[in-house]
């Protein structure tokens, strides 16, 4: 299904919307599981001390990820159809329901939300296709964040497009240090348009590219933490959304 306008103040998380882990076909629903709650300030996304390694015998280098996404499908046990593999030789182990809760194909996708991070989490947002066909697989980054990058009420912001294996695409990524608390309230938006996709911070346009996926894509929220990287063990990553939004293109909608 294609998505028509959305408002999602995350007042509640509806399963028919968001799946609660990342990328479960690799490993499983509550092995990918995030430590998440919803409050008066939206969608909060932590990565706890005990919270343990996601995929921790298949990625390369321990990792952490407390991730919602907007849809959720896969291909039988033992196949490898799943969307985003992350390293050659991956087959689904635990076969997944089709899920298409906000799959938007083009228009303006905005999100709202602060972080706290430590010099070695990460917090971000995006976009990939669901791979229903191999190539349906390009990314929009709305915006990714290092804590390694953050001090002085600055920030390197990662903007643009991730080719994977889409043939019509290319590599156009970029992090510019910009003057960003993201402790408070920032939205971070794409227009996204079928030959151009236009990026923002706070309604200010921050890069443009000049190609687009062609396909309809899913979201994922989430932040991340990396254990081998320099940083205090016991720091808590977070990520607070307050807002989703999505407009459509005026011209296609239905």
């Amino acid at each position: 299904m294609e998505a028509s306008s959305f408002d999602e103040r995350f007042s509640a998380i509806d399963p028919g919307i968001w799946t609660t882990s990342y990328l479960p076909a690799w490993s499983s629903r509550d092995a990918a599981a995030a430590t998440f709650d919803v409050g008066p300030d939206g969608l909060n996304l932590s990565i706890p001390v005990s919270q343990g390694l996601w995929c921790p015998d298949l990625h390369d280098g321990p990792l952490r990820v407390s991730v919602i996404q907007s849809a959720n499908r896969s291909g039988p046990l033992g196949s490898t159809d799943a969307p985003q593999p992350f390293r050659d030789g991956l087959v689904v182990r635990e076969e997944q329901p089709t899920v298409l809760g906000f799959v938007p194909h083009y228009g303006t996708i905005s999100v709202t939300c602060t972080a706290h991070l430590s010099s070695r989490s990460m917090f971000s947002a995006w976009m990939v296709g669901l791979e229903d066909e191999p190539d349906r697989c390009g990314e929009i980054c709305v915006m990714e964040v290092f804590g390694d990058t953050v001090a002085d009420g600055r920030a390197a912001v990662g903007q643009g497009i991730h080719r994977f294996r889409d043939p019509a695409l290319r590599e156009d990524f970029s992090a510019e240090t910009r003057d960003l608390d993201i402790g408070q309230p920032h939205t971070y938006s794409v227009e996204w348009r079928p030959d151009s996709v236009e990026f923002s911070i706070d309604g200010v346009v921050t890069r443009t590219s000049d190609q687009a996926p062609g396909y309809p894509m899913f979201l994922f929220l989430g932040v991340f933490d990396f254990p081998d990287r320099p940083g205090p063990r016991d720091h808590v990553p977070r990520m607070t959304v307050s807002r989703l939004t999505y407009t459509p293109l005026p011209s296609l909608r239905s």
